[in-house]
């Protein structure tokens, strides 16, 4: 025994490390001569943060070793992936459960207005001059798509880009996407005195449920005619769950030996796409613009050309996607926001904070409809337009990091314990949240039929929206892309014809 302890005295040393921190943790202090250096620096790192429960049922030395070493396989993997490491997740989770415990409001001290920005008819000659500036510009782009998810909520236990966007071709999401790529690119190029050689980077965001997958995808239909070097896949880790008020982390329940994780959500792809070193890359390469779309809304690339023309001529370094929303439907509003101190920011406020905030702040009927029928504040459909420039000036700062925010679900009134764990999360469009205000930030709003259509509701559960509100099925989305086919073909037809007109 005397040299097992003499052992781990020695270890620590070498490490500078006081032995007297793992006293208190007795399961962890016996089996510290099985870890190597790093993983020892990684247990000092829990002890110190609060952490020493993770230890509690830990077998003797000999036993388990393995899964005792695989325990720190882990932990390496959530503190590597998370800006700042586990250190700062634990931190920034206290302070955010406390605010959550005292019931604080995240928009406490901001003031509500509708911020500037572009709002586009299809087909007139405004959206025609955007849209010829956006095919121009679209060759300086890269492409980012979050497809995180599976396609159980639909009933599909298969990877939502592997959806047919409609029957009658079959055509899946991704190969939909890609095929719209390649017709920018080449119209893009097109554009260009002698044409260009340019190919449009397309980075996709996977998680552990659809990395293999979308890979098979890709690898099974030989990348939809994309070269496979234009296309990146970039995989987000999952993040450690809080078991209570002072974020001490979850053990998984089907073992002692494993944190249990969550998703961290979309918001991920800014530190991937800092961390991957792709963003320097694009800019080396004379690139201007990146943008971020979802994985089931058949409708976004006709649309996309005009607001990438608007974000050029506006000179905007963020451009939200958006389109005309009903008071108090559920999709969050394109918000401006002026702080008693000066602050002002323009983000997504969610429907279900927009309405409060509006009647907190001297508007006492809330979110309601103006003169046009809609809502005042656009709606956001999650597509972004970066300006390439300033986001790679910003990351820099915050090394990718995104505002987060937690959602417990707590037993009673007391908010004192929760229901299941909880982890933080953090939102795509949320970015802006740290911008200064210098920063260009605006939105284009296009017609609903030209640009929103996502798939997110089973038949079940598409049948239970009330009537009048937009379904979000596989039906009502392809639907809609029939529909619009058939708009834009109508509009054609119409300026050819109309021409004719005027001569008899």
């Amino acid at each position: 025994m005397a040299s097992v302890v003499g052992s781990t005295t020695e270890k620590l040393s070498k490490l500078d490390i006081n032995g007297e921190l793992f006293f208190s943790v007795p399961n962890l202090h016996k089996n510290l001569t099985i870890l190597s250096p790093d993983q020892i620096e990684l247990a000092r790192m829990l002890v110190e943060a609060g952490q020493s429960h993770l230890f509690q049922s830990w077998a003797e030395p000999g036993v388990e070793d393995e899964e005792k070493r695989g325990f720190f396989e882990q932990v390496a993997r959530l503190n590597a992936s998370y800006p700042g490491g586990l250190t700062s997740y634990i931190k920034t989770a206290r302070e955010l459960l406390a605010d959550s415990k005292a019931g604080k409001n995240p928009f406490d001290g901001f003031t509500p207005s509708v911020p500037t920005g572009e709002v586009l008819t299809y087909g007139d000659d405004n959206f025609i001059n955007f849209e010829e500036i956006g095919i121009r510009e679209a060759r300086n782009a890269a492409f980012v798509l979050v497809a995180g998810g599976l396609g159980e909520r639909l009933g599909y236990n298969g990877i939502k880009l592997a959806l047919p966007s409609e029957t009658t071709m079959g055509t899946c999401f991704l190969q939909n996407y890609i095929d719209s790529i390649l017709a920018l690119q080449d119209a893009s190029c097109r554009l260009v005195q002698g044409g260009c050689q340019n190919q449009i980077p397309l980075v996709i965001m996977t998680s552990d449920d659809t990395h293999a997958r979308t890979i098979e995808l890709l690898e099974s239909n030989a990348y939809f005619g994309m070269k496979s070097s234009q296309v990146k896949l970039l995989k987000q880790e999952k993040v450690a769950c809080l078991d209570d008020n002072d974020a001490r982390l979850a053990v998984d329940p089907k073992s002692k030996y494993r944190i249990q994780t969550k998703p961290h959500g979309h918001g991920d792809v800014h530190s991937l796409l800092y961390s991957s070193g792709l963003l320097k890359i694009w800019y080396d390469a004379g690139l201007r613009w990146v943008l971020f779309f979802q994985d089931t809304n058949g409708l976004l690339f006709k649309a996309i050309p005009a607001a990438l023309g608007v974000s050029s001529s506006k000179l905007y370094d963020v451009n939200s996607l958006a389109v005309p929303r009903k008071a108090k439907e559920a999709i969050g509003g394109i918000t401006k926001l002026t702080h008693a101190d000066g602050r002002t920011m323009v983000i997504n406020v969610e429907y279900n904070q927009l309405d409060p905030l509006l009647r907190a702040t001297g508007h006492p009927d809330g979110d309601v409809n103006c003169e046009t029928g809609y809502s005042p504040f656009p709606g956001n459909i999650n597509q972004l337009i970066l300006k390439l420039g300033p986001y790679i000036e910003e990351l820099t700062k915050t090394g990718g990091a995104i505002k987060e925010f937690v959602n417990p679900k707590y037993k009673d009134s007391s908010k004192t314990s929760f229901k299941s764990s909880t982890r933080l999360e953090c939102m795509m469009q949320d970015y802006p949240k740290t911008l200064p205000p210098s920063a260009r930030v605006g939105f284009t709003v296009m017609d609903t039929w030209l640009a929103y259509a996502p798939v997110k509701n089973n038949p079940e559960d598409a049948a239970k929206v009330p009537k009048g509100n937009p379904y979000h099925s596989a039906t009502s989305g392809e639907m809609a892309i029939y529909r619009a086919n058939s708009l834009i073909l109508r509009k054609v037809i119409v300026s050819l014809l109309f021409p004719l007109k005027c001569w008899t």
